[in-house]
């Protein structure tokens, strides 16, 4: 008999821990004081916090007039709190269930700055990093979702900004195709170096990295003997860019390697190791455009 009465007392005092450990999610909070809760902890920029308490709400209350509210702000929380791809995934559940939402738009915009800022560390977001060297993915997906917000709601208060964004993000995107280029000149492809630069140029008009684009058409084309097309690139960098760094005061093309180097006899019985020479590169973007 002692035995059983003292499992009944251990199974009452677990009861009544198990009640205290869950006393501050208490039932009885209303909707209303859940989600001033998770307010002010986003006001204290205690943003793991308000999204625990933002769920918390949709969860207790999904039809509440706070339930969508909320779902919207977790995706702010998210973002703030630096999980990128949490606020990705939020935005992309609130565009599905609330397609025809008043504030949806908010939602494509969310998943755009988050995307935009995919990648990035903390020490990135203290020390300046070139952003260009990174794997173009995020900014392409970060471009889509800006784009989508322009074609959907092009009277959308956030539109202003996704427009600035999108224009840092095509030059990002270019000058990532140039440093791409700048790679296949120290691997000797220049077929594909002259082909990243084409693509600026076809693609990515009027950006910042276009002068560099003909300049690397140039290069490449020369390295592969093709004088008509490097003449042809060459009279568009002139015209255009005069005063671009691979131009002399004459508008005659400084090769930064000629075929001479690359024959090299030397060079290539040591494997590169004598008579070695540096690989055309080319980076004369204005710090604007980083």
């Amino acid at each position: 008999m002692k035995a059983v009465v003292k499992v009944f007392a251990l199974l009452f005092i677990s009861i009544l821990v198990a009640g205290c450990a869950s006393d501050p999610d208490r039932p009885e909070m209303s909707e209303r004081e859940i989600y001033e809760a998770a307010q002010g902890y986003l006001k204290s920029k205690n943003f793991s916090l308000a999204v625990e308490n933002l769920q918390l709400l949709e969860s207790r209350y999904p039809f509440g007039p706070y339930a969508e509210q909320a779902q919207l702000e977790i995706i702010y929380g998210y973002y703030r709190g630096g999980d990128n791809e949490a606020a990705v995934a939020a935005a992309d559940r609130f565009i599905r269930l609330h397609p025809q939402h008043p504030k949806v738009d908010y939602a494509y915009y969310m998943r755009g700055l988050a995307n935009y800022t995919e990648g990035e560390g903390f020490l990135e977001r203290f020390i300046p990093t070139d952003m260009t060297q990174r794997d173009p993915g995020s900014t392409i997906k970060s471009f889509d979702d800006f784009r989508q917000l322009l074609q959907r709601f092009p009277d959308s208060e956030y539109a202003p900004d996704a427009k600035a964004r999108m224009v840092q993000l095509r030059n990002r995107l270019a000058r990532y195709e140039i440093n791409v280029a700048n790679y296949y000149f120290k691997r000797k492809a220049y077929l594909a170096a002259a082909n990243r630069g084409r693509y600026v140029i076809e693609n990515l008009p009027q950006t910042p990295a276009i002068p560099d684009a003909l300049a690397v058409m140039v290069q490449a084309y020369l390295l592969l003997g093709m004088n008509d097309l490097a003449d042809q690139s060459l009279m568009v960098l002139r015209k255009n860019y005069p005063k671009h760094p691979s131009l002399d005061k004459n508008g005659n093309f400084v090769s930064q390697v000629g075929l001479d180097q690359e024959g090299s006899v030397i060079n290539k019985a040591t494997l590169g190791l004598f008579d070695r020479y540096e690989p055309p590169k080319f980076d004369n973007r204005e710090e604007t455009e980083q």
